[in-house]
C-alpha cells in the first residue's frame, strides 16, 4: 500500500509516494511554483489559484505514471502558512492566493497604527490580509468562504464546497485562540476548524486528509527523535514540541495535534539572506567580466572549505521580523582585514545561525534535525550550527521533508496509525 504527500511551497510544488509500511519514498514529483501575478504594488504578493491547482494535478499525475504495483489509499497534502484566498458558493476560487509574503498589513491604517497593529496581529497572516481587503473594498462579492491553498486543493480533489482546516492552518491566519481552537474574530466567512488528523473525503476511491501547515508538516516528516527542528530555505525556523504555550520575544506557539504545542522562532530572511549575498557576489563579478554568472554557490561552497572563522559580524534580519518589520540587516566590525568575500559570506552564516538560537528556549539538546535546502546544500552552514547549539546534526534521508510529513499524517487520517508519534517512526536519517 502506498500514501501520496502534496506539497504547496512558495517556491515549488513537491508530490511524493511513500510505502506505507516501510515509510521508503518510491518516487517524487516536483514542479515550480511560477504562479506569482505581477502587480504595481511593491507590498503586494499574490499567486494564481488555478496554476497552482493545474500543477498540482500534474504532479500527481506523474506519480500515478511511476507508480510500481500497489494501491494508493491516503493522500495528504502540506501548504504555505498564512495564505489566504476566496472561493464562491460553487467551491471555487474567486481571487488569487495572498501569500505569507504580503505587506499591504504594514500598510497605515489609523490612530498610528497599521492594519496589523489593529488587529495585534502581522503582516501576511490570512486574517490581517483579509482586514485590508474589507477595509478597502477589495473581497469578490460573490465569495462566501476563507481558506488556505492547502485547504483549497482538498476541496478540489473531494468536490467539497466548504473547506475544513485544521488547527495548523487556522492559527496561521492569525486571530487564533491555540488554547480554544477557535478564532477570536469572524468576518463571516470563516470555514469549521478541527484538532484531529481526519479525512475530508475521496478522489478516485483514494482518502484525502485535511491539509496541515508546511511548517507543522515538516516537523512530522523530520523529526522522529528528541530534538529541535533547523528549517533553512527562503526564510528559516527553529520548531519544538511542548505541552504548554511558550511566550517570548520573537517566539510563537502553534498547533501541533490537539495536544501539544510546536515551539517556533521564526526569521524572515534565512537562506534568503544567504542568497542576497551570492547576487552581491555575483554582480561584481558582472561587473568586473561585463557578463552576469549562472550562479556562485559551488564556488562559495569550495572557498568556505577552507575560511571558517571571522571577527567580521553579519546581521541577516534584511527583511526586518513579524514584531519590528522596520529593522535592517548589515555588517559590522569591519576592517582592512575582514572586508572580504570570504569573510562576509562566514560572516553571514553564523548570523542565520545565531539568530536561530536566540529564538530558542527548550533547553539543552544533544541532536538538532536539520531540514531545507538552504542547510541540506551547505555543510559550512551544517558546521556553524552544530558548533552554536553544541549539538550533532541529524538530516532526514528524503529531502521532501513537508510532503513526507503530509503523508505521514495522511496514515493517521485512516487509522494505518494510532496517532503522529506511530507515524513518525517511519523517519529515516541519512
Amino acid at each position: 500500500m502506498y500514501s501520496i504527500g502534496i506539497d504547496i511551497g512558495t517556491t515549488s510544488i513537491c508530490a511524493a509516494l511513500m510505502d506505507s509500511t516501510t515509510g521508503k519514498i518510491i518516487c517524487t514529483a516536483t514542479h515550480n511554483n511560477d504562479s506569482f501575478i505581477g502587480t504595481p504594488n511593491v507590498w503586494e504578493k499574490i499567486q494564481d489559484v488555478a496554476i497552482i491547482e493545474e500543477k498540482v494535478f500534474e504532479v500527481i499525475n506523474h506519480l500515478f505514471i511511476n507508480k510500481p504495483e500497489g494501491e494508493v489509499d491516503s493522500l495528504g497534502i502540506s501548504n504555505q502558512m498564512h495564505g489566504i484566498m476566496y472561493y464562491d458558493a460553487d467551491g471555487n476560487a474567486v481571487s488569487p492566493l495572498y501569500i505569507w509574503q504580503d505587506e499591504r498589513g504594514n500598510l497605515p491604517y489609523k490612530d498610528g497604527k497599521t492594519y496589523a497593529q489593529h488587529l495585534g496581529s502581522f503582516a501576511g497572516y490570512g486574517l490581517v490580509t483579509d482586514f485590508y481587503n474589507r477595509e478597502n473594498s477589495l473581497v469578490p462579492e460573490n465569495a462566501v468562504g476563507v481558506c488556505t491553498i492547502g485547504d483549497y486543493i482538498a476541496m478540489k480533489l473531494t468536490g467539497a464546497k466548504k473547506a475544513l482546516m485544521h488547527i495548523t492552518n487556522a492559527a496561521s491566519f492569525g486571530c487564533f485562540d491555540i488554547v480554544e481552537n477557535k478564532f477570536t474574530l469572524d468576518n463571516g466567512m470563516l470555514p469549521e476548524v478541527t484538532s484531529d488528523f481526519r479525512t475530508v473525503g475521496e478522489w478516485n476511491g483514494i482518502k484525502v486528509s485535511v491539509a496541515v501547515g508546511d511548517n507543522q508538516a515538516s516537523f512530522i516528516g523530520s523529526v522522529g527523535i528528541n530534538a529541535p527542528l533547523l528549517n533553512v530555505g527562503t526564510g528559516s525556523q527553529i520548531s519544538y514540541l511542548n505541552s504548554e504555550p511558550v511566550k517570548g520575544e520573537g517566539i510563537e506557539s502553534r498547533p501541533y495535534d490537539g495536544k501539544r504545542y510546536l515551539i517556533v522562532g521564526a526569521a524572515l530572511c534565512g537562506g534568503r539572506a544567504f542568497s542576497m549575498l551570492e547576487r552581491f557576489f555575483a554582480s561584481v563579478v558582472e561587473m568586473a567580466m561585463g557578463e552576469k554568472p549562472q550562479s556562485l554557490y559551488k564556488q562559495i561552497d569550495k572557498m568556505l572549505e577552507e575560511k571558517t572563522q571571522t571577527d567580521l559580524v553579519a546581521d541577516s534580519r534584511f527583511c526586518g521580523t513579524r514584531s519590528d518589520p522596520t529593522i535592517r540587516g548589515g555588517f559590522s566590525n569591519m576592517s582592512q582585514d575582514n572586508f572580504t568575500a570570504g569573510d562576509m559570506a562566514v560572516a553571514m552564516l553564523y548570523a542565520i545561525a545565531n539568530e536561530l538560537y536566540s529564538m530558542y528556549a527548550g533547553g539543552k539538546t544533544e541532536q538538532i534535525v536539520c531540514s531545507g535546502n538552504g542547510i541540506r546544500k551547505n555543510l559550512a552552514l551544517q558546521k556553524v550550527v552544530s558548533e552554536i547549539f553544541s549539538a550533532e546534526i541529524k538530516i532526514p534521508r528524503y529531502e521532501e521533508e513537508a510532503a513526507y510529513g503530509a503523508a505521514l499524517t495522511s496514515l493517521v487520517a485512516v487509522g494505518k496509525a494510532e496517532n503522529i508519534d506511530e507515524a513518525q517512526k517511519l523517519i529515516i536519517y541519512r
